[in-house]
């Protein structure tokens, strides 16, 4: 799947649900607050790096190692977010640069995840929260078995256990984790499922995790 073909997927009935509501919950569990900083990474296309400038104002940058897919980014870009290549492995930002990080199934694809997870805790200040593909879910059984299918092909789908151990070594707390898209096929009674289903249920195909970086004495600055 090239860039345009990925946007094109979000134009689509199903594809504008399925967005809609996976920013819907990221921006609910992160909160962020008009005019803060935010680090999108594996931005790709910068399909959320967009509705998150589009929403905070602030200072809202990508960051994606795929050339093609920054030269979309940029060129459906307003001024109100940047783009810039770099690795989730080895952000190219200084520590505590962003109020809140978020990343959006680039987890998934990248084989150092110890190493994207603790780039990350480095670079933000208050909170960040990950979109991960939920391997407890209808969506992994239907897109992720022998290696996945189509987009999916070569993901790691991610348990809540194993999300949990990834972030223990790391200086974080309040750790809540969500899930979302529970009947991924965008039906009317998915869709209606969607509204009442308890997000605190993992077993969505959208698995979001969150949780509060710790600076100095143990306290994140400004967290609830």
């Amino acid at each position: 799947m090239n860039a345009q073909q990925y946007e094109a997927w979000y134009d689509s009935s199903r594809g504008r649900w399925i967005g809609t509501t996976e920013y819907a919950i990221l921006k609910g569990v992160l909160s962020p607050e008009p005019g803060a900083s935010l680090l999108d990474v594996g931005c790709g296309t910068g399909h959320f790096t967009r509705l998150f400038a589009s929403d905070m104002g602030g200072t809202v940058i990508g960051v994606d190692p795929i050339r093609e897919w920054l030269d979309y980014a940029k060129t459906h870009s307003t001024k109100a977010e940047q783009y810039v290549s770099g690795i989730a492995e080895a952000l190219p930002f200084p520590e505590h640069a962003f109020d809140f990080t978020v990343s959006v199934t680039a987890l998934c694809f990248i084989k150092r995840q110890e190493d994207a997870l603790r780039e990350i805790v480095r670079v933000t200040r208050k909170r960040f929260a990950l979109g991960l593909l939920n391997r407890h879910s209808i969506l992994y059984r239907q897109k992720g078995r022998g290696g996945g299918a189509g987009a999916y092909r070569g993901a790691h789908w991610h348990t809540s256990a194993e999300i949990r151990r990834l972030l223990a070594a790391l200086p974080v707390t309040n750790i809540r984790l969500y899930s979302a898209i529970l009947l991924p096929d965008g039906t009317w009674m998915g869709r209606l499922l969607e509204r009442i289903w308890p997000r605190r249920i993992l077993l969505g195909g959208f698995l979001v995790v969150t949780a509060d970086v710790i600076h100095g004495e143990g306290r994140a600055p400004d967290s609830p």
